[in-house]
């Protein structure tokens, strides 16, 4: 992790970078497509948007305009729920793709565990994968009843498991059963929606390292070993939250970071979702 182009090995040898550009919420058109391009020329290699996002072609428009090569992107999206299914999933594959004007995409995951649907959804994402479309497969939101069940009925492991992650909500327990299987566990809402920023535990870290908090929360997450997909259309905050490379916590910090855990989730919880 010593630069931003730093990326983790999935259980299938593909690298994926530890610090990528989240687009959740990020308007279509102008504003999620100067994000971008204000992210990749901060250094940013790793995009993660979502059929849910609405906002997949402009993400695709953005990666044909920069001068980075496509291969050095690494690109993430999603099945949404009401497109789970097997037929169903390799005609919302092909939704996506087609919006996002690519041929390849990188990591392509279900968004969230729909009951009664999520293995004939993992195993249409297996024909992609085995056709060459994709190239690494993952979940989101999944527990580890979820990731059993799964795995228990299907034949590749996920590589990434993306869920909410933050110092409210340190997931230790799943954290270590995808570690166990070769999942690596990926954050969104990193920064607790901009709610944990004034955490004083969090700002007098910033003030130690002289960085921000939500520098501190991101580097947290790296020396954690978790991807991390910060979502900003500001450019200052774009800039600054790649900015977490030339220092490094104590595991001092990271305990007292790790001991803000009280379980609170800012999204939905998968378990009743």
């Amino acid at each position: 992790m010593a630069h931003i182009h730093s990326a983790v090995k999935l259980n299938n040898g593909v690298l994926m970078p530890w610090l990528g550009l989240g687009v959740y919420k990020a308007e279509a058109g102008e504003e999620v497509k100067q994000a971008i391009h204000t992210a990749l020329a901060a250094g940013y290699r790793h995009i993660d948007t979502a059929s849910f996002y609405n906002n997949e072609e402009s993400v695709g428009e953005a990666i044909r305009e920069t001068s980075v090569p496509r291969e050095e992107i690494f690109v993430t999206t999603k099945v949404w729920n009401d497109d789970q299914g097997y037929d169903e999933t390799l005609r919302a594959f092909e939704t996506s793709r087609q919006k996002l004007g690519l041929e390849v995409i990188d990591l392509y995951l279900i968004h969230w565990p729909v009951s009664g649907k999520f293995v004939d959804t993992w195993k249409a994402l297996e024909k992609l994968y085995a056709e060459g479309k994709i190239r690494a497969i993952g979940v989101s939101n999944f527990l580890i009843d979820d990731l059993e069940d799964l795995m228990k009925h299907t034949e590749i492991k996920p590589s990434v498991n993306q869920v909410e992650w933050h110092p409210r909500l340190v997931q230790t327990e799943l954290q270590e059963f995808c570690q166990k299987h070769g999942i690596q566990v990926e954050a969104w809402s990193p920064l607790g929606r901009a709610r944990l920023l004034d955490e004083p535990v969090l700002t007098e870290l910033a003030e130690k390292h002289g960085k921000s908090a939500a520098q501190i929360i991101l580097r947290w997450d790296l020396q954690k070993q978790i991807v991390t997909i910060p979502k900003s259309v500001t450019p200052e905050r774009i800039k600054q939250n790649a900015a977490i490379f030339d220092f490094e916590l104590t595991d001092e910090d990271i305990k007292k970071i790790d001991a803000l855990h009280t379980g609170e989730r800012y999204g939905p919880n998968p378990a009743d979702f």
